[in-house]
């Protein structure tokens, strides 16, 4: 695979363990102990495997307990003004057009109506039936499928979980093995990246993307896997869940990878990987016109790897979660797999002295006109090292106190061939010439242009008033070897920074 997953259990025999019945391996005991009145449903799932006589299933079960502390629903509910739940349940329905009709109904007759988001987590509320459920299931799947020989770690870490991420738990398993046998069928006689086309084009001709297209009416970040079959819409993060959960069932091993922030533009990305089976990668986006095998149309500054173990380096392993800016990084469970899409590079950076004396910084990224921070590195004396960034991109390191982003040091590009640092030079400046650019930069007559350069925060250079034949606005007084941004009146914060070479060429970052 080219990636080392953390995996407890399997090196170690399961004799070594007391033979007690009520005797487990440490991990699993901590999680059990957590779990509450809820133990006695997950050690039902232990006794199951136990009597089952297949050492595999019990280290499977194991596996799903001791990392299930991490793992929780998102769902919602609705009350009425006197906070008294109404019931309400969209499978009720025979399809989702008529279950919003009566959610509309039920709107109009309870005007005070809430929605309220639910958060539920795995070790107080699954079952051990759902849980040997899907153990059963995930085992009989994979042991008759082409990857029946991939390793037991592969096959916990990318065929067994229930869940891929916080969608609400839903029994899934019986009804994607019917609806995509076919899958199953075909990979044994085409081959596996054929097969993969096929899912792509299915997705295609039955599933809406309503990415920037519509909001959901409830709070849910993603929806669940019968969700996605019974709305037959969703967004970036539910198409890649739909591919997990359509994969997996037919025992094929697969993962969904998120792009935290595009490290040259607004937003971020979803999207796959499956693997062959040697557990060979193969990229997979199905909503590229390119899904199989597909690269990467921009630059990235992360692209991680969903998990459902706990992963040893997450930076949520050893720093508080209140000093973790908002995001991945307050996760346990996901490994960095920039590398195998993009071509990357560390980047060493001086750092500002600080008096909170932070153990930990971040490199952060221009995206929807802030600085997001998007990886983090050990602080060690003034400097800090970023690991496999990706190239192409600009990073500002900085430091994350009091619940805001803080510059530690001045912006790095890193290029394809070179590293830059952007110190700018105010002492020796010139004069820069900005000409438009089709589809990108067009001039509005009797509109303002600010030119902005960044020294710990933009400072602004001059302000020119477009004329109304002017294809190229000048800029007196612009400092050397200096991060600009230029904004209009007009902005909607996507603006790019970018850098003016020697030779007078802007390079958008």
């Amino acid at each position: 695979m080219g990636k080392q997953l953390f995996f407890i259990f399997l090196l170690t025999p399961l004799l070594s363990f007391s033979q007690s019945s009520k005797s487990y391996p440490a991990e699993v005991e901590a999680v059990l102990k957590k779990a509450g009145k809820n133990r006695i449903e997950l050690e039902k799932v232990i006794t199951h495997c136990k009597k089952n006589r297949d050492p595999l299933k019990l280290k499977a079960a194991y596996f799903l307990i001791a990392n299930m502390d991490i793992h929780y629903s998102i769902d919602y509910c609705l009350t009425d003004g006197a906070d008294k739940k109404i019931e309400y349940n969209e499978f009720a329905y025979p399809n989702y057009d008529k279950a919003v009709q009566a959610l509309e109904d039920i709107k109009h007759k309870t005007p005070d109506i809430n929605v309220k988001q639910v958060v539920l987590p795995d070790i107080h509320h699954i079952k051990a039936d759902y849980l040997i459920d899907n153990i059963e299931r995930s085992f009989r799947a994979w042991r008759s499928s082409i990857a029946k020989n991939i390793p037991f770690a592969d096959f916990c870490e990318y065929i067994l979980p229930y869940r891929t991420s916080v969608e609400p738990l839903q029994d899934w398993r019986f009804k994607y093995q019917e609806k995509y046998k076919w899958v199953d069928d075909s990979v044994k006689v085409l081959g596996i990246n054929k097969v993969l086309s096929y899912v792509a084009a299915d997705y295609a001709n039955w599933f809406t993307d309503t990415y920037g297209k519509e909001q959901r009416f409830e709070p849910l970040p993603r929806l669940g896997p019968m969700q996605l079959l019974f709305r037959k819409k969703g967004a970036c993060e539910d198409i890649v869940d739909l591919q997990v959960f359509i994969l997996r069932s037919q025992g094929l091993p697969s993962s969904m990878n998120f792009i935290s922030d595009w490290a040259t533009s607004t937003g971020r990305h979803f999207l796959n990987s499956a693997f062959d089976e040697q557990m060979r990668t193969i990229p997979l986006d199905v909503t590229s016109p390119m899904a199989v095998d597909n690269k990467l149309y921009r630059e990235p500054a992360k692209v991680l790897r969903t998990t459902y173990s706990k992963q040893p380096g997450t930076l949520a392993r050893f720093e508080e979660i209140e000093d973790i800016p908002e995001g991945y990084m307050q996760t346990q469970n996901y490994i960095d797999i920039t590398k195998e899409l993009w071509e990357t590079a560390d980047i060493k950076c001086k750092l500002f002295p600080s008096q909170n004396s932070p153990k930990v910084a971040y490199a952060c990224v221009y995206n929807g006109g802030n600085w997001t921070p998007t990886w983090w590195g050990k602080i060690k004396k003034d400097s800090v090292n970023f690991s496999a960034m990706g190239k192409g991109a600009v990073y500002l390191p900085a430091y994350y106190i009091n619940n805001d982003i803080v510059p530690a040091g001045y912006p790095v590009v890193q290029g394809f061939n070179q590293e830059v640092t952007l110190i700018p030079d105010t002492v020796n400046k010139r004069t820069i010439t900005i000409n438009e650019q089709a589809k990108y930069l067009i001039f509005r007559p009797g509109k303002s242009y600010r030119l902005y350069y960044w020294d710990n925060d933009w400072e602004l250079v001059d302000e020119q008033i477009a004329a109304s034949d002017a294809h190229i606005l000048s800029f007196e007084d612009a400092p050397k070897n200096a991060l600009f941004l230029l904004v209009p009146e007009y902005s909607q914060g996507k603006e790019r920074p970018f850098i003016i070479t020697d030779d007078g060429k802007r390079q958008w970052l």
